[in-house]
């Protein structure tokens, strides 16, 4: 017997319906007809089955603090940062747990079973990176947590950077962060990318740099990732996050600097909702945009997954950890409109976010874990334009969230009617 078996699902990029058998955790089966009996059966009335959202991109120890000790009206990277500085001496362990472990519930409601969170590591005490190691072991068996080194203040500018970095790392943080354009000087960020690579490579780790997060098209520490990756092997394990500084540069350095990422098996993560709001704030018009290349990254064959970045913050005042609506907003900010754009934007928020995790196991295909979700939508274009209900979210097997069907009711003179956008 099945423990789950869903019924008329509709799945990315097939035609006919089909149905889908869990057992212990797992898929067990993908068929048009399964004819084993199962402890619980879910009819998905022909609305799309995906696997989960993952976040590539999330600054969890912020999260739901807007406003204290008060709000960024520049909309500025800068003075986020410096807010974020007069609010770190008033944190509290507590305080900080009970944000994040709110935040996941929206996470869970919407669908997002596994985020990447950078953790501020220039704290000497650590707190953060503490309370989130917490969060991470108790939220472990309903959302998939990874966790970035990520030295907010420079970690050749910060008194001590590299020692609490290093520290946060033996604590078992997973990933090696950075954010070179902060380091005092040019030289300075390309010396720390080159530090923070060679911890990486002597323990085995991943890296997830802040990068380029400029409006200066002369902020090409992305170059200098790019180089190391390659010097100490690390291909397939790297991320260049933002490069929002890409949008800036000139046609023919870009040209060159393309093919060096694709030589380097980097990873990419935009953040179309957060940077569209921070980037041009110097400008008067036209405004930039300020978001890294998309489509001719993906044209070079570069994984480029996407990121919420901030929800309700000192760097973003708004979201729900929504990353249909990161998705919509992409499309919109990099004319990826087409239907090609729009699936391609869909595969940004699922499988290409996996991808940059290196998450085993994710996927609708038996063997893969049993981890999924039945959006009122009929595919992923329909998906992108309604941002629709997650009707029903699926993690190993056992429903975690589930949310009505929303259907408008209307009465224009010729008694009451039911409308569902479709």
């Amino acid at each position: 017997m099945l423990d789950l078996l869903i019924i008329n699902a509709a799945l990315p990029g097939q035609e006919a319906l089909t149905e889908i058998g869990c057992k212990d955790g797992r898929i067990v089966m993908v068929e048009p007809d399964i004819e084993v009996e199962a402890a619980q059966v879910i009819d998905a009335e022909g609305f799309l089955v995906t696997p989960p959202f993952v976040d590539s991109h999330f600054h969890m120890d912020a999260t739901l603090s807007a406003g204290m000790p008060r709000r960024n009206e520049s909309g500025t990277l800068l003075e986020g940062i410096r807010i974020w500085g007069e609010l770190k001496p008033d944190l509290t362990p507590q305080g900080l747990k009970d944000r994040a472990l709110r935040l996941l519930r929206w996470s869970v409601a919407k669908g997002n079973l596994a985020i990447r969170t950078h953790v501020d590591t220039t704290d000497p005490s650590l707190m953060a990176v503490d309370v989130l190691l917490e969060v991470r072991e108790e939220m472990k068996d309903f959302v998939d947590i990874q966790l970035v080194a990520f030295p907010q203040d420079g970690v050749l500018r910060a008194p001590k950077g590299v020692e609490l970095l290093e520290r946060a790392l033996d604590k078992g943080v997973d990933v090696v962060g950075g954010i070179p354009h902060f380091e005092r000087t040019m030289d300075q960020g390309r010396e720390s990318v080159r530090v923070l690579c060679e911890i990486a490579a002597r323990r085995g780790l991943m890296v997830d740099m802040h990068c380029d997060e400029s409006d200066d098209p002369h902020s090409r520490h992305v170059e200098s990732l790019a180089f190391e990756t390659q010097r100490l092997g690390l291909q397939g394990r790297v991320t260049g996050s933002h490069l929002t500084s890409m949008h800036s540069m000139d046609n023919y350095y870009v040209s060159k600097l393309l093919p060096l990422m694709a030589e380097a098996g980097m990873h990419c993560v935009c953040n179309p909702l957060v940077n569209m709001n921070l980037q041009g704030r110097h400008d008067t018009y036209p405004k930039r945009r300020g978001l890294m290349r998309v489509p001719e990254l993906m044209g070079m064959g570069i994984n480029v997954a996407f990121g919420h970045d901030d929800v309700m913050d000192p760097w973003y005042p708004m979201g729900s950890h929504d990353m249909l609506e990161v998705a919509h907003m992409g499309a919109h900010a990099l004319h990826m409109t087409g239907m090609d754009g729009l699936r391609k934007m869909f595969r940004a928020v699922t499988e290409n976010g996996a991808r940059v995790l290196g998450l085993e196991g994710y996927g609708l295909a038996p063997g893969c874990n049993a981890d999924f979700l039945i959006l009122q939508a009929s595919d992923e274009i329909e998906a992108l334009r309604l941002r629709p209900a997650r009707l029903w979210v699926v993690r190993r097997g056992r429903v975690i969230s589930r949310t009505p069907k929303v259907v408008a009711s209307v009465d224009l003179g010729e008694g009451e009617e039911l409308v569902d956008f479709t």
